[in-house]
């Protein structure tokens, strides 16, 4: 749960975000932590969101034009497989608003 400072939030209460937002800063990772060498290089950006929160996302489906100030918007893409029975899971990333 996201919350802005000094504000309170009950116990059990939800938010639903829009899923869109804008590029706040970013950087291309070269020497990417372990379990994450193949998706070298990427892009992870801070996304400040249309309700005001900001968070840390990978920017994916990009041809390498990305800037500070840019509208994107939250997609959902596979993020790893593990293990033997190669469970696949899934998370948010954001991408460029089509058409922009």
């Amino acid at each position: 749960m996201v919350a802005p400072l000094n504000s309170t939030i009950e116990q059990g209460e939800s938010f639903d975000f829009s899923g869109y937002g804008e590029v706040y800063t970013y950087t291309v990772v070269q020497d990417p932590p372990a379990g994450f060498e193949s998706q070298a290089p990427y892009m992870l950006a801070l996304v400040r969101l249309d309700e005001g929160p900001i968070v840390t996302a990978q920017i994916t489906d990009t041809d390498g034009e990305i800037a500070i100030g840019d509208r994107v918007e939250m997609v959902t893409r596979k993020l790893a497989t593990e293990g033997r029975e190669g469970m696949i899971v899934y998370g948010y990333k954001f991408r460029k608003v089509l058409g922009s």
